[in-house]
């Protein structure tokens, strides 16, 4: 990776430009200028469940206007925010191109020990700043997810959901996902809550 250069107002910040000369091989992030290394890659648990998160939703929005795409994929939100989402929705087709082009109507993310702080702090500001319409953080160890959604130009929330109930997607009419397929645990059994 090139060194970082001096940019207006003393502070060394990425952009755009700089990501695009370095090499392919390599993962990056870049959150209002700082670069975050999203190397080693995941565990294949994590893997799993983005998987399976990307499959769910590409089954249940065939025929609409939206689109589930899985990491590695470019997010460009503005010269300093790029980033590649475990899992996300598109419903504008402006916005796909060959990389995704301004904020997802939908994001998951997969917690690994390496960048949930990042996931929890930086991404969910980043993803709420730019207009992400729903933000779902996928705790693996935990076998839960915390659904954010914008209301009123923030995020609400976070509504908890367990391994045994299913998510509805705020963002997306109509789609529900069954966690237990996600977290392959026991779905309910009939009349059980979660």
């Amino acid at each position: 990776m090139q060194t970082l250069v001096k940019r207006k107002g003393g502070k060394a910040k990425y952009t755009w430009q700089d990501y695009l000369t370095w090499p392919d091989e390599e993962r990056w992030e870049v959150i209002d200028g700082e670069a975050y290394c999203m190397t080693p890659s995941p565990s294949y648990q994590h893997q799993k469940m983005a998987g399976a998160f990307h499959a769910i939703l590409r089954e249940k929005l065939k025929g609409t206007r939206c689109v589930a795409a899985i990491a590695p994929l470019d997010v460009y939100l503005d010269d300093l925010n790029f980033v590649q989402p475990d899992v996300l929705a598109v419903c504008d087709e402006k916005k796909i191109r060959d990389r995704i082009y301004g904020a997802p109507d939908l994001v998951i993310e997969v917690l690994s020990p390496s960048t949930s702080l990042k996931d929890k702090r930086e991404k969910k500001n980043l993803y709420e700043k730019f207009g992400v319409r729903e933000y779902v953080i996928v705790h693996p160890e935990e076998m839960l997810v915390e659904r954010f959604f914008l209301h009123e130009g923030g995020f609400k929330g976070p509504d908890v959901f367990g391994s045994r109930e299913v998510l509805p997607l705020v963002s997306l009419e109509g789609v529900e996902v069954p966690l237990w397929d996600v977290f392959e645990s026991e779905p309910p059994r009939e009349g059980e809550g979660a």
